[in-house]
């Protein structure tokens, strides 16, 4: 009798905490839902900045320009005051600039010619073989660590991880007697919640550098920020994902899913077979691998020498170099070649035709993403022409000299904003267009360097990709799942991955102040800890 009270008791607590949880859930989707589109939402930040700008202008909203005399851009008097753009000036301006706005807004190129290599790469087929000869040639033992390790690496192709590898962990875990949705649950950890990690440089390194650099400019017009900006920090992050991913699936994730019961299944489940790689494939990755050493071997020749030609022609150091400039490029190159020699090798890639035919369906899908950098960078220029973000900047730097906010333990605060914001806005580069404008500079201003201040942005937008229903994969995520588990849901999938967003936090943080604050180590080459005017 007592045991039945016990158990009705204890299922009362779950409802009650389901009910709680799932709350939370609806309210994390219901104001989500309220956002409009992030190019609607970037259209209307634009209309409000030139109103904005207009009502500050006439309140003679200003602020003094902490910068020395005679620095680049400080006005004589030293008082930084609020551009109108609700002038004859303003609309003249805004009508002048709109094109060279979009044209000149750094990681619209920059991330287009990474793709195009990327492309040669993912729709030859070696991306994908790639991953799937990581995961399906390790051990029982290392099979979740391989899972958790090729996820965050394959998000170097945006798509490879969500449609190919989650799937795939899935059916690999039932194959070997698994839960499939812990299988499920890892993949999409490191592709999701691992996000801004990986060994190589990938798409996203352009793309947010290409945003922190006129943010960072606000405060010193020289200042740039390259690709490679937080490429140290976010290779050792791999390893860190990895781990975490690999403890929280076999310590909390699997037991609590408990074994598998095939009855839960939507689908019949017995022709879930695995498609192991062929010797084709096989051959195609070996000679990839090939293409990609001699690749590597001429780019080392051309910076490793002392006199290398693409080291900085006056100072011969790699800082500053055209190698480091031109960082994209090369990503272009390291893609396209071997992924070229690999579709010769399995013939899906038979000559210049279909090279030319992957890189179209790449730029063909990109169309979204062209429109939404249209307004991103209308709202950024419009915000630099007011001067807004730079006021908004130094009043917000004085308010945390104020608290006494200036230590390391200012970037807590700032991360966990950025992982709340994620929860509604999920798209990385809409979220930086418009946090980095602020927050670049007020952290500037008390001391830190952009590359800092970006990578500890990193790890926020990254963590709670895996808990927000607004993330764009997140109902294909769903999808997968139900074809495990029919009566699968939005809270259950969120419930299940919370752990993997906690743990994440927690890790990644701890990872960040050891890496930088504790040892003093720089977050990519050349990329300085603190900033120094």
């Amino acid at each position: 009798m007592s045991n039945a009270v016990e158990t009705s008791a204890d299922q009362s607590n779950q409802q009650k905490q389901g009910g709680l949880f799932n709350r939370f859930l609806a309210t994390v989707e219901f104001l989500g839902n309220m956002l409009p589109h992030p190019i609607t939402l970037f259209a209307m930040f634009c209309i409000a900045i030139v109103i904005f700008s207009g009502i500050a202008d006439w309140m003679g909203l200003s602020a003094i320009d902490p910068r020395p005399e005679g620095a680049k851009g400080r006005a004589p008097d030293g008082v930084i005051e609020v551009v109108s753009l609700m002038s004859a000036e303003g609309l003249q301006r805004i009508v002048t600039g709109l094109v060279t706005n979009f044209t000149g807004f750094a990681p619209l190129g920059t991330v287009l010619v990474a793709l195009l290599g990327v492309s040669v790469a993912e729709h030859s087929g070696m991306l994908s073989a790639a991953m799937r000869g990581m995961v399906m040639g390790a051990s029982k033992r290392l099979v979740t660590f391989m899972v958790v390790f090729a996820a965050i690496l394959s998000n170097t192709a945006s798509e490879l991880g969500y449609v190919v590898l989650i799937p795939l962990a899935a059916m690999i875990f039932h194959s070997l007697g698994r839960h499939p949705l812990a299988g499920l649950a890892a993949a999409f950890a490191g592709v999701s919640g691992g996000y801004s990690a990986n060994l190589l440089l990938g798409t996203i390194d352009p793309l947010l550098a290409g945003i922190t650099t006129p943010a960072a400019q606000m405060i010193d017009p020289t200042y740039q920020v390259g690709p490679e900006a937080n490429w140290y920090f976010m290779m050792i992050s791999v390893f860190l994902i990895a781990i975490v991913g690999t403890w929280v699936t076999e310590a909390i994730v699997e037991p609590r899913l408990g074994k598998y019961n095939p009855d839960e299944a939507s689908v019949d489940l017995s022709s879930n077979n695995i498609e192991h790689l062929t010797d084709k494939e096989k051959s195609g990755l070996k000679w990839a691998g090939v293409a990609l050493l001699v690749v590597s071997a001429l780019l080392a020749l051309t910076i490793v020498p002392e006199n290398g030609i693409l080291r900085h022609p006056e100072t011969g150091a790699v800082a500053g170099s055209p190698f480091l400039k031109g960082i994209v490029v090369f990503i272009f190159v390291t893609f396209a070649i071997p992924g070229f020699v690999y579709g010769r090798v399995v013939g899906t890639m038979r000559n210049d035709r279909d090279v030319i035919d992957a890189m179209s369906k790449s730029m063909s899908s990109m169309g979204m993403y062209i429109v939404l950098v249209f307004f991103a960078a209308q709202f950024v220029a419009f915000f630099k022409w007011t001067n807004l973000g730079t006021i908004l900047a130094i009043n917000g730097a004085a308010m945390l000299q104020a608290l006494n906010l200036t230590g390391p333990e200012v970037f807590v605060l700032f991360i966990l904003m950025c992982a709340v914001v994620n929860l509604s806005l999920g798209s990385s580069s809409a979220q930086w267009a418009v946090t980095a404008p602020i927050f670049v500079p007020m952290l500037m201003l008390v001391g830190y360097a952009p590359e800092t201040i970006q990578a500890a942005y990193r790890i926020g937008d990254s963590v709670t990709n895996l808990i927000t229903p607004m993330m764009s994969y997140f109902g294909l995520i769903l999808a997968v799942a139900t074809k495990y588990k029919k009566d699968m849901g939005i809270g259950t999938l969120v419930a299940t991955m919370l752990p993997y967003s906690m743990c994440f936090f927690i890790g990644w943080v701890a990872l960040f102040y050891i890496w930088v604050f504790g040892f003093g180590l720089p977050v990519g080459p050349n990329s300085p800890i603190y900033y120094q005017p």
